[in-house]
């Protein structure tokens, strides 16, 4: 079917007297849904970078097509919120749920409007008080940083943090927590983590925090150029030093820059339509009212902790007062952990324990974490369908793991589980990954003989209607 004609179609279908959504669902997952040559980093898309998360155009046909202005259109595990602002800017209510800190902050901050001239205005105050307290070495400064953290938080920061870092580091920190009102002072922590985590660079001794899976450098310059460490490399230098070699950033410099790009992003459009919910909450159990919700748009996370977001958002919610126990305890509780003592399993349909049956020949454990991950998808689904309204659709996008040279098959497994407790499932889209404009833990250059890229060159977009 050609794309016009396709689109027709879809126009067509809007009269629901005419075209039924499931109809319409398995007609929007023939389109192309790479989206590879559109542009994704407008409105507040821009302010902070996240693991994975798939491009604005995919919520956004599926909010257009599926509801109208002022329906509710829920993800109930968030991320960095594009869905939900999305459905804010298409005139739609927006409510969604994540158990991860750094995620529910970016998501309230990006679906918040606020005054350009006045986060101006506050933001070069912030960088004057910083920037004094910094060079002074004022006595506030060196209070707070030397009491902010346990002992393992401060071994975590010396590890992975210069001691200038640090400094201006907190003395940001400092001038962010004494900002009222709380919106404007979520925006400038979102400001601080983006300057932490980014995609290349970032202030901290960490190569690669887009990958989540960071490790420290082995080379490291001041920014004036001077060798801090690893000076011994160059003697006789191995073939791959540049990347483990770092030039140290200034946080200051750094955290106006971002302060500036955020800025562009801030919409006064935003003002006009429905505000979002933002719930600090499990997808597993949703505190929504039984058919309640017009649209779910959702990407759940990978099994076994293939993106393990915690690892890179760990380096700046430190700053925000987090003792890294308390971290390390919350990502087990993150769907796709690889801990399954005392966990509840479910019991899986016929293909799904077939499926966890085969990695179980080759490798028990990853068979348990397998069967973890779709015990808990098992309980969101059931959500879903519970709180999703009848006669309504559910856009869930996936990616694949490998284990052990088996795939997981996660697009079939978790339709058949959908199945398994109410939906239908008309059709099932795939759409090839842009690996240059996400953040993945592996490269862009495809080596099939590597485990973990095997499964993250493509997502599959899963149609569930529920009757």
């Amino acid at each position: 079917m050609s794309t016009s004609h396709l689109d027709q179609k879809i126009l067509f279908s809007t009269k629901p007297a005419l075209f039924v959504q499931e109809q319409l669902v398995e007609l929007l997952l023939q389109r192309d849904l790479n989206f590879h040559d559109q542009e994704s980093q407008y409105a507040a898309h821009n302010f902070h970078a996240f693991p994975a998360k798939f491009p604005p155009q995919l919520p956004k046909l599926f909010i257009g097509a599926l509801t109208s202005p002022g329906d509710l259109v829920l993800d109930p595990m968030q991320g960095s919120g594009t869905t939900l602002l999305e459905a804010q800017l298409a005139g739609r209510r927006a409510l969604g749920f994540d158990i991860d800190p750094l995620a529910s902050l970016i998501t309230s901050v990006k679906s918040t409007p606020l005054n350009p001239l006045e986060v101006q205005q506050v933001g070069n105050a912030i960088l004057v008080q910083a920037t004094r307290s910094f060079q002074q070495r004022s006595p506030e400064l060196l209070h707070a940083l030397e009491n902010r953290w346990d002992a393992d938080t401060r071994q975590f920061v010396d590890q992975w943090f210069a001691t200038d870092t640090q400094l201006e580091l907190m003395a940001i920190v400092n001038e962010i927590e004494k900002i009222e009102p709380p919106e404007l002072r979520k925006f400038f922590k979102v400001a601080l983590s983006a300057t932490i985590i980014t995609k290349t660079g970032g202030v901290s001794l960490a190569l690669d925090l887009a990958h989540t899976r960071p490790h420290r450098a082995k080379l490291i310059y001041s920014r004036s150029g001077e060798i801090l460490e690893g000076a011994e490399l160059l003697e006789n230098p191995p073939r791959n030093l540049q990347y483990m070699t770092k030039t140290l950033r200034s946080p200051l410099v750094e955290f106006q820059k971002r302060i500036q790009a955020n800025l562009k992003g801030l919409s006064s459009a935003v003002e006009q339509h429905p505000e979002s919910r933002i719930v600090y909450g499990n997808a597993q159990a949703l505190p929504i009212r039984d058919e309640s919700v017009d649209l779910i748009v959702t990407s759940p996370p990978y099994a076994s902790n293939a993106i393990d977001y915690m690892r890179a958002h760990k380096f700046s919610l430190v700053w925000m007062g987090y003792p890294i126990q308390a971290l390390s305890e919350k990502r087990r509780e993150y769907i796709g952990g690889e801990v399954v003592s005392q966990f509840s399993f479910e019991q899986m349909p016929v293909y799904t324990s077939r499926v966890i049956a085969d990695i179980q020949a080759l490798d028990p454990n990853k068979a348990f974490v397998l069967h973890r991950y779709y015990s808990e998808m098992r309980r969101v689904l059931s959500e879903m369908f519970r709180v999703l309204k009848p006669g309504r659709s559910s856009i869930v996008v996936v990616g694949n793991s490998d284990m052990r040279g088996r795939d997981t098959e996660t697009q079939n497994c978790l339709t058949e589980i959908g199945k398994s407790l109410g939906f239908e499932a008309p059709a099932i889209g795939v759409r090839s990954l842009d690996r240059n404009r996400r953040m993945l833990p592996a490269g862009g250059k495809i080596d099939r003989n590597s485990q973990i890229q095997k499964r993250m060159h493509e997502e599959y977009v899963i149609g569930f209607y529920k009757p």
